[in-house]
């Protein structure tokens, strides 16, 4: 058959999407456009182990699997405009692929810091060059640096930079405590102990309003007018989705882009999202759209997507339940590890220590209605692997919604 699948976007989550499609039976063309110039990459260990040195950066690379053998692959091209009523997309170079079905992997990048000061010496982590440039950057010898941001990527570049010899680690945040959006206060209290400990200063409750510098940042201007002298600048507030070339079709583009409960878009069902960009239900909790920045994300919107899409295009009449996954993340800070799973940041109003102590190897269970939606472990092995038993319990509870 002469159709074709593209595929938006050839990350992690356009991977697993192409897989997943020939996984649910499509044996027309499929296409991956994706703007970076590597084949799709594993991310999390940028801001760890490849930062660390301890992981070549060729050894993040994903194997694709031999089903996708024959996929076509447009790296270091991007999207810029999709007519969707004309099933079309136009890349940066001028050329118009037309589709059958559409899969939105577009992703996320990094926000970025608009007050004034020179841009030299700030950096992301998002991509496989923007850790080869905070690499090199860290390996400046007794460098002074300033994380701005102490989610996860912030507080693990602290965590790593201090491992690397670093004179002075300072992370800056609004919030009175780290991490404290995802996991409220008795971990991010935890948190805020174990890194100052080992090094790492806090700067919390604060904002940046510019950077000093000729040419090149020297130091991070913080609300109160102090400042923090810096030869390196790690910017980590958060995401912006990849969706302006989505932009009048319609959608409902205010948070990544918005699909129904099959991650279907717009109430086209062509068209599918995946990965962090979609913007989804979670029948496991309720029926309020959710973008999802994990990594299992990925591989478990691609194969719901795909047999929606596959179905369609096949005109096939399967019923699919309701996209509902078990959220899972873990975090390796200095010498011990966060591991969740569930939605914790549903249940910060009703936080209790399921097992240990915070100040040593803790599990701490999140409860919404006095129902567990979420488990925490903060330490070493043993306390993760008591996370993971609680695993089989989150999965085991009925779903919400319908």
């Amino acid at each position: 058959m002469n159709a074709r699948i593209v595929v938006a976007g050839a990350s992690m989550a356009g991977l697993r999407a192409a897989e997943q499609l020939r996984a649910a039976g499509w044996s027309g063309a499929i296409t991956l456009v994706g703007d970076e110039p590597h084949m799709p990459y594993n991310r999390p260990p940028l801001s760890k182990e490849v930062l660390a040195g301890k992981a070549p950066f060729a050894s993040l690379a994903f194997r694709p699997r031999a089903s996708v053998s024959d996929v076509e692959w447009r790296l270091g091209r991007r999207v810029v405009a999709a007519r969707l009523d004309e099933r079309t997309v136009r890349l940066d170079e001028g050329t118009v692929l037309s589709y059958d079905g559409l899969v939105v992997a577009t992703g996320m990048r990094p926000r970025r810091l608009t007050c004034p000061g020179p841009p030299a010496g700030r950096h992301t982590v998002r991509t496989l060059d923007d850790a080869r440039g905070l690499r090199d950057a860290l390996m400046r010898p007794r460098a002074r640096i300033v994380v701005v941001g102490a989610g996860f990527i912030g507080c693990e570049v602290a965590a790593t930079a201090v491992g690397l010899g670093a004179a002075e680690v300072t992370v800056v945040d609004p919030l009175p405590l780290p991490m404290a959006g995802p996991l409220g206060e008795l971990l991010g209290g935890a948190l805020l102990r174990r890194h100052e400990e080992r090094g790492v200063r806090f700067a919390l409750g604060t904002g940046v309003t510019g950077f000093t510098g000729e040419g090149r940042v020297t130091g991070v201007v913080l609300s109160d007018g102090s400042v923090l002298p810096a030869d390196v600048v790690v910017e980590s507030v958060g995401s912006v989705a990849n969706t302006e070339w989505l932009d009048g079709n319609g959608l409902d583009l205010a948070d990544g882009v918005l699909t129904d409960e099959l991650l279907r878009v717009g109430g086209r069902p062509e068209v599918v999202a995946v990965g962090d960009v979609a913007r989804f239900p979670n029948a496991r909790y309720d029926d309020v759209p959710r973008r999802v920045e994990h990594w299992s994300i990925p591989t478990e919107t691609a194969k719901h997507a795909a047999r929606a899409l596959v179905g369609h295009l096949y005109g096939e009449q399967n019923e699919l339940a309701a996209f509902a996954p078990l959220p899972t993340f873990w975090s390796d800070q200095h010498d011990f590890r966060l591991q969740s799973f569930g939605a914790p940041a549903l249940g910060k109003g009703d936080v209790r220590v399921l097992d240990g102590d915070p100040d040593q190897d803790v599990l701490v269970g999140y409860h919404r209605d006095g129902r567990l939606v979420g488990v925490v472990a903060l330490g070493g092995q043993a306390v993760a692997a008591s996370a993971a038993r609680y695993r089989t319990e989150l999965l085991k509870q009925p779903a919400l919604t319908v």
